[in-house]
């Protein structure tokens, strides 16, 4: 049942590229063990030729007979193991090949499942959004920095009281100095007959006068 869904024959797959390369490294194990077999069979028969060589030529030369028989099965031995070792070479390159290629094949399922819900216009849409709401919390941050908190002050008013204290400093300045403020000299002037007054007046018009450039001075001075 599993082989319709990839389960038992994938697997199976999978491990194909592994049971070939372990059944090609026992067999390369063994014809390994083959070759220093021979070797040593050779060396042996060598022996034996050079033991033999002056005393007995029949066995010396069976034995060099026996020694390239030997010599004849190293070297295909030899050559058997150069092929399964470049089999092996080549299974193990390619099954990294195909493991690599399957990777890639899964990321990029990953990112197609990524961007599966995303188009240009959901991004465009979702920059715009967020423009937007920067920009309403700019003017938010604007409107509570510029909103005034409590009743707004008449400049008039200001203006006016500015001008009282001004008045006052000056008014301290004069006494200190001696001399009497305009305002507090009227205020000081008697009450009498008209003729009186009126001759009062003409008495009091120059020093008047002298106060009222007297205060300008220090105005002028108090500006500067």
């Amino acid at each position: 049942m599993w082989g319709w869904f990839g389960g038992s024959g994938a697997q199976k797959r999978r491990d194909a590229p592994k049971d070939a390369i372990l059944g090609l490294r026992q067999q390369l194990d063994m014809l390994q063990k083959r070759e220093r077999h021979l070797e040593n069979q050779m060396a042996e028969q060598d022996a034996l030729a050079r033991k033999n060589v002056t005393v007995n030529k029949t066995a010396a030369k069976a034995a060099l007979r026996r020694k390239k028989q030997h010599e004849h099965s190293l070297e295909q031995t030899t050559a058997q193991i150069s092929t399964i070792e470049q089999q092996i070479y080549s299974i193990e390159a390619a099954n990294i090949n195909q493991e690599t290629l399957l990777a890639m094949q899964r990321a990029g399922q990953a990112m197609k499942k990524i961007h599966g819900g995303l188009t240009m216009d959901k991004i465009d849409q979702t920059m715009d959004e967020l423009r937007e709401q920067h920009a309403l919390g700019q003017e938010i941050g604007e409107a509570i920095i510029s909103a005034p908190i409590g009743e707004p002050v008449d400049e008039q008013d200001l203006e006016a009281e500015l001008e009282g204290m001004e008045q006052e400093q000056i008014d301290e300045r004069m006494l200190k100095g001696g001399v009497v403020p305009v305002s507090d000299e009227v205020h000081r002037l008697p009450t009498a007959a008209n003729g009186e007054l009126k001759g009062k007046s003409t008495r009091v018009q120059p020093e008047e006068e002298d106060e009222e450039a007297e205060l300008a001075k220090l105005q002028a001075e108090m500006a500067m």
